[in-house]
């Protein structure tokens, strides 16, 4: 466990560009059919802690707004990318949402949510928001690329992320970037619990 926080507040774009990247190198699953789902929720069930994040096809037109397209959920080792275009917001994922035991890691985790319940009303339980608990650290950033950078030492490429979710076919990159994004999460929750909280000083 490190003896000391040394995180740094902020840091800006350049400094964050010149990183080496970081990216998930498990096993992905991609969900796109019902019967696949109980399968990968009952792993996803057994897992301490998962990461959690989504991806909603871009619109470029102005009033035009799509619903969410991908939930990933990951556990350190395997990833699962469940196609919401094209399968429901079923049961057993909402009782993955809702479990408060199972740790669920994000970040803007609000929003997240928000567009799920656009599919389904669920209650949810057991998420950790990274940008609620960075501030115990010291940390001032919000984005998980700057949060990534700051915690991890490691650039999360945002390359795809106006990419076509809804695509016939995810490619290649779409499915480890999407990956990614929720694998990461543990990565840093992982490293900010091993570190120290900044101590505050009252007034």
């Amino acid at each position: 466990m490190n003896t000391e926080n040394r995180f740094a507040e902020k840091i800006g774009n350049e400094q964050t560009a010149q990183l080496p990247a970081i990216e998930f190198r498990g096993e992905i699953r991609i969900v796109e059919h019902a019967r696949d789902i109980a399968a990968a929720c009952e792993y996803l069930r057994k897992q301490p802690v998962i990461g959690f994040d989504t991806e909603t096809r871009p619109s470029f037109r102005p009033g035009v707004t799509f619903r969410v397209s991908l939930l990933q959920l990951s556990s350190p080792k395997r990833c699962y990318l469940f196609r919401l275009n094209r399968i429901p917001l079923a049961g057993p994922i909402l009782r993955l949402l809702e479990d408060k035991k199972l740790v669920k890691v994000g970040a803007d985790v609000a929003g997240d949510l928000r567009s799920l319940r656009q599919l389904r009303h669920f209650r949810d339980g057991g998420f950790v928001d990274l940008q609620t608990i960075a501030p115990e650290w010291g940390i001032g950033e919000k984005s998980l690329r700057k949060l990534s950078a700051i915690v991890l030492g490691q650039r999360v490429s945002k390359a795809q992320r106006l990419s076509n979710w809804e695509a016939t076919t995810l490619t290649d990159k779409q499915q480890v970037y999407a990956a990614t994004d929720a694998w990461v999460c543990i990565r840093i929750y992982d490293r900010l619990l091993q570190t120290p909280k900044i101590k505050v000083t009252e007034k």
